[in-house]
């Protein structure tokens, strides 16, 4: 079957706006142009159009998305596969949130109280997801699954007042690495205190502590640009002098 942009629109729910903006930016182009002028789209092109909305509900953005749905290597079957189980995992986390919402409201109407760590069961999780989203792959090929879900399991069983201090402590930290790095010196008083502050915030969802690992992590600070920026939009330069501080505070430089 064939569809024109606005039987595609009707059909998907996506405005014709949408599409013809696809077209622009070849993420979805039609199959062909017939002789009035209109963008003709077969069975291929709306198959492509159900994959770039799972990828767009899953938080991707149309460059990420191009470059993954038009890699010649693309598998639609293995894509759907994963997409299911991303949706499952999202499903999970919803519920719950839904369940922290629907104890919180129980409980201030008079009903069971609710135990401290259950007030942040589903921000604990958005957290575990948005890292494993972010740096995942990444974090996983540098330090093991076994490691990585080590760590996801001690944040998830994180009473609540040291969820609450470890996220206190994150922003302490940007203070003093705004501090530290306006000195110049990562081998300073101030830089040293700051890695050991960062030690201190690793340990809240690290099993063990290593130096080895500790500068490793430091490494992807600079050699990852998500991990740069996430530093450097608070302090400029932020991310290659909490490196350099790190470094110095475990011995490697």
């Amino acid at each position: 079957m064939e569809y024109t942009v606005k039987k595609l629109a009707q059909l998907s729910g996506v405005s014709g706006r949408t599409l013809r903006y696809y077209d622009q930016i070849g993420l979805l182009k039609p199959a062909r142009i017939n002789t009035s002028g209109y963008r003709i789209y077969g069975e291929k092109e709306v198959d492509l159009l159900q994959q770039i909305l799972f990828y767009r509900e899953l938080g991707f953005g149309l460059e990420e998305i191009s470059r993954i749905v038009h890699d010649p290597s693309f598998d639609q079957v293995a894509a759907l596969k994963n997409h299911h189980k991303a949706l499952e995992e999202k499903r999970s986390r919803l519920d719950k949130l839904m369940t922290t919402v629907e104890k919180t409201i129980a409980s201030l109407e008079g009903g069971a109280a609710m135990q401290d760590n259950e007030k942040f069961d589903g921000f604990k999780e958005k957290l575990i997801h948005d890292n494993e989203q972010k740096y995942g792959k990444e974090i996983r090929d540098k330090y093991g699954d076994d490691t990585i879900d080590a760590s996801n399991k001690k944040l998830r069983n994180m009473l609540q007042e040291d969820f609450q201090a470890m996220t206190k402590l994150e922003e302490e930290l940007f203070e003093l690495l705004d501090k530290a790095n306006a000195t110049g010196d990562p081998a300073g008083k101030e830089a040293q205190e700051l890695a050991e502050k960062h030690k201190q915030w690793l340990m809240y969802s690290w099993p063990t502590y290593s130096k080895e690992a500790h500068a490793g992590l430091a490494e992807m600070y600079v050699a990852d640009e998500r991990f740069t920026t996430y530093y450097d939009k608070r302090v400029k330069g932020g991310a290659k002098f909490l490196h350099d501080a790190i470094l110095h505070y475990t011995g490697r430089m």
